[in-house]
């Protein structure tokens, strides 16, 4: 048996992946293992958990391999200095003694945190940054033949590829380089509307339909970004205004006073009250943004004359764009990696080895990418973390028993914190660490956003429903188990806006009840749906049929069962911890269900006090 472990680090997202014959057998973010949100360092615990997964030691891998190449991301840094001197000096000097003294030797420093979780007796690869995301698109997609595009701030060169995949085999056909990047172009707006980069951009893609797209100040933004800040060439290629923009060799994404007299307005500070021409401005970027990819997309159908398209990078996480290039029916079947950002280059890094590096074999499957990869408990383990804490709960010998009243407790108004199987690999909760509701609530949103997930009012909530149901629902209603498009609620069960609402404020606009389902449906009726089906999570498959009994519709809010600035919820004990931290009604985790009590308000009262240590 080969054992292939793939590696992402050093710059956010950590994450390790493991192969056993080409097979994924686990794969976890770093983040979940630290509570570290979007953790940048050595993944040593998630390497630890995805070798004890496989019952390994590290001294039984095949072959390790690193998600890019540091040697060109060095040549990359000294050629961009060097092109933009005098200007970055201070960043040149703060950056280059580091890649001297640590970076430039990173086979060795891999090795050394290597060395402590066990003995190496395999080589070390490195895998280019594009070619990891391509292969985790590829790969592990239904296709035995696809066009590839890959979409993301940077790599070493690279920042947009598009490429054919073909069996074992994948060629790239177009590369767009740096500084010259899609990825940085939507980051540079995520960091002046006041959001943090790297992490912040889903906040900007969820505020782009508060804005205006018939305002003058829509029409200005965009003129003012396509004439002054970014030329589109009809190829989907881009080149960027770099007077304006900072992030080649300087500290920060801009140049702030030049993009303040630009749109008239200053850099939105974090935390600052949002206003309508902070939406406007973010709808004009997420327009922008969108025109790129389908250029992109129609240069790849172009090239490749594919019917089937593949994607990774972190732009195929904007999944309002996804659903554009969806809608224009440039392919006939699109396949986007759940974990498309830098944790997923882990996984592309090792499948890369595999079949591109170890030249084997590769037959298109035809069963669903499973994302349920990370670490899970035994109902005896859950016990014992509960009992640490003298938790008071109920055991069901039977799910049978517990399935209907957890669907009925959510249909009295209850949120449930729902902890079942495996950890989900990748940004999205997908129904194993998430938090469920009731999404014809129309109180719900403001409750789960302001009292248990402690984030901003205007963010929108997902949906998962029964795979048979999406179409009496929605107007594409396909399956979408990733959560990675965003579909338009059909007219029927909509409830149409006055015509003073374009007078509104954002906080007016926010609340207004505008569906059948409003806690999931966002200002312009479209919702990031997630589909599930038996095979695909069998009891959460099963929770939704004992609620469409109750409620007469198989669909319930799945958010990420987290609290802002925390990384999902991974352990038992992650998920008790997070519980009793918000206004949660009950807990099901495994087969025992807690409800929150006086007693426990006031142990975690005594607990904000002191630390408390994971297990």
């Amino acid at each position: 048996m080969k054992f292939i472990l793939g590696i992402s680090a050093f710059y956010h997202d950590s994450a390790a992946a493991l192969l056993v014959d080409g097979q994924v057998v686990a794969a976890a973010h770093e983040e979940r293992f630290s509570r570290i949100k979007h953790d940048p360092g050595f993944p040593s615990a998630a390497i630890r958990f995805v070798l004890e997964e496989a019952c390994i030691e590290l001294q039984d891998v095949s072959s390790i391999v690193f998600y890019d190449k540091p040697l060109l991301k060095f040549e990359r840094l000294l050629e961009t200095y060097h092109a933009f001197a005098p200007r970055g000096l201070r960043s040149f000097l703060n950056a280059i003694p580091v890649w001297i003294n640590e970076k430039v030797f990173f086979r060795r420093m891999i090795k050394k945190e290597l060395d402590k979780i066990g003995n190496i007796s395999c080589e070390i690869f490195f895998c280019e940054h594009h070619l990891s995301h391509a292969a985790s698109a590829f790969f592990p997609s239904p296709f035995a033949e696809a066009a590839i595009l890959t979409i993301d701030g940077v790599g070493e060169w690279a920042t947009s590829t598009i490429g054919l995949g073909h069996g074992k085999d994948i060629s790239v056909l177009r590369q767009l380089n740096f500084p010259h990047s899609p990825g940085l172009l939507y980051s540079a707006f995520t960091y002046f509307l006041g959001f943090r980069v790297n992490s912040g951009e889903y906040k900007l893609m969820g505020l782009a339909p508060y804005g205006h797209a018939d305002s003058q100040a829509y029409i200005s933004y965009k003129k003012a970004i396509e004439e002054t800040l970014v030329d589109i060439r009809p190829d989907g290629s881009i080149l960027l205004n770099m007077d304006y923009f900072h992030f080649a060799t300087g500290l920060t994404m801009i140049y702030d006073k030049k993009w303040e007299q630009l749109f008239g307005f200053s850099r939105r500070e974090p935390e600052a009250r949002l206003e309508a021409r902070h939406a406007t401005l973010a709808r004009a970027i997420q327009h922008i943004t969108e025109e790129i990819v389908l250029k992109m997309a129609q240069t790849a159908k172009q090239l490749t004359h594919s019917d089937c398209l593949v994607m990774a990078g972190g732009v195929a996480l904007n999944c309002v764009a996804n659903n554009a290039l969806r809608k224009a029916s440039i392919f006939n079947n699109i396949w986007v990696q759940p974990a498309a950002g830098d944790a997923g280059g882990a996984l592309g890094a090792a499948l890369a080895t595999w079949f591109i590096h170890h030249q084997q074999n590769r037959e298109a499957s035809t069963s669903v990418f499973k994302a349920d990869l990370g670490p899970g408990y035994h109902q005896r383990q859950i016990k014992a973390t509960l009992d640490r804490y003298h938790a008071s709960y109920s055991f069901f010998a039977d799910t049978n028993e517990l399935l209907p009243l957890v669907a009925q407790l959510i249909d009295q108004g209850n949120v449930i914190g729902w902890f079942q199987g495996r950890m989900e690999f990748g940004p999205r909760a997908l129904g194993f660490r998430s938090i469920l509701a009731d999404p014809r609530n129309s109180e719900m949103q403001k409750r789960l956003n302001l009292k248990i997930k402690f984030r901003e009012g205007f963010r929108p909530f997902a949906p998962v429903m029964l795979e048979a149901e999406a179409t009496e629902f929605f107007e594409h209603g396909g399956a979408s188990p990733y959560m990675l498009f965003v579909d338009t609620l059909k007219p029927e069960f909509r409830v149409a806006y006055p015509d003073e609402s374009h007078t509104w404020g954002l906080d007016h606009t926010l609340y207004f009840e505008r569906s059948q389902f409003p806690a999931i449906t966002h200002i312009d009726y479209t919702a990031r749906i997630q589909t599930v089906n038996h095979a695909q999570n069998p009891l959460l498959h099963e929770l939704l049929l004992h609620f469409k009994k109750l409620s007469g519709t198989g669909m319930l809010i799945n958010t990420s069962f987290n609290v802002r600035g925390e990384p999902i919820v991974c352990t038992p004990s992650d998920a008790y911890k997070c519980f009793l931290r918000t206004d949660m009604n009950y807990l099901v985790i495994g087969n025992f269900l807690l409800q929150r009590t006086d007693q426990d308000q006031k142990l975690m009262n005594e607990w904000k006090k002191i630390k408390m240590h994971d297990d």
